[in-house]
């Protein structure tokens, strides 16, 4: 039996080895996407994101116990920072999520950002479409909540959940980040903690402005999810998010926005790596980078130059 049999008769060893073959960018992994591609479309991808602390996994850890107790199928990526030494997840296997990697009907894996900006691994997006052919009926993604703008994680998710604590400062901080520009749902986590109700009050009162736009509400949850308190409330605000984009029709206009952005990824990608072989394979390339050290040209000249010799037509 071949991998992609294994694949598709719900072998999880088969899908870690296909998640690793996308990840890891091997000879043929497009091929394999390709192939893959016509088993995908079922799947409805949740995205977290937020500053750092916000207690974001164990946030993910409790959506996706009420999501498995429901009897849905739970792929999750966590998105780690990477190791400045291996190029790895720096935080691995996830030991806070330790309790779900044993359940049948749950699949984690963390990948590392590998220098990639915006809170997404590279290869979020192809593990997030391997995660809907293998049959889950929810895609977790959790962003690596490192401080960058993390707002390409509304090109990998049809529901994006920005999670914040009461501390200080937390609602500027994502305002400054733009995380109020791509929440469709909010997250008040810790909310046990002094000076929740005021950044409640603080996030409804900016909200309005947004409310009176549009046809969603941008509710406001509280949560505390160690204690496992209004969980169940994110988690209903997030379902009554994919019914309004499926009743508005936006769900659909928002997929084939994703898969216009994916198309010219892949291209942006292969062009990227066409102009490095060609630039790189030989001395003529070291003689304009020492002419432009020396003054005698300039790298927008020269950039110009090489585009329209290797691909102007």
């Amino acid at each position: 039996m071949s991998l992609l049999d294994s694949f598709r008769k719900g072998d999880s060893r088969a899908l870690s080895k296909i998640v690793s073959y996308v990840e890891n960018r091997e000879d043929n992994y497009r091929k394999v996407l390709s192939t893959l591609f016509k088993d995908t479309g079922k799947a409805y991808k949740l995205g977290l994101t937020g500053p750092p602390g916000a207690g974001k996994s164990t946030l993910m850890d409790a959506i996706t116990e009420i999501l498995v107790n429901e009897g849905n199928r739970v792929g999750i990526i966590a998105v780690d920072p990477s190791s400045p030494f291996t190029g790895g997840a720096f935080l691995g296997d996830r030991i806070r999520m330790q309790d779900l990697s044993s359940n049948e009907n749950v699949f984690i894996r963390s990948m590392a950002t590998r220098g990639s900006m915006g809170g997404l691994a590279r290869a979020t997006k192809d593990v997030s479409m391997v995660y809907d052919a293998y049959g889950f009926d929810y895609i977790l993604i959790e962003t690596v909540g490192v401080g960058q703008v993390e707002l390409d994680i509304i090109d990998a998710a049809d529901t994006v959940v920005v999670a914040i604590v009461p501390e200080s400062g937390d609602v500027i901080q994502a305002m400054k980040a733009g995380l109020m520009e791509i929440a469709n749902v909010f997250c008040v986590n810790k909310a046990d903690r002094e000076g929740s109700d005021r950044i409640i009050m603080e996030l409804n009162h900016l909200l309005q402005i947004k409310r009176d736009k549009a046809d969603w509400s941008f509710p406001v949850i509280p949560t505390s999810a160690v204690k496992k308190e209004g969980v169940d409330q994110l988690v209903k605000a997030v379902m009554q998010h994919k019914d309004y984009l499926m009743e508005s029709g936006l769900f659909r206009a928002n997929r084939k926005e994703q898969i216009r952005k994916d198309i010219i990824e892949h291209i942006r990608v292969m062009l990227s790596a066409n102009i490095e072989d060609k630039l790189h394979s030989g001395e003529a390339f070291e003689n304009l980078l020492e002419d432009i050290y020396e003054r005698k040209n300039d790298p927008v000249k020269t950039a110009v130059e090489l585009y329209e010799k290797h691909y102007s037509n």
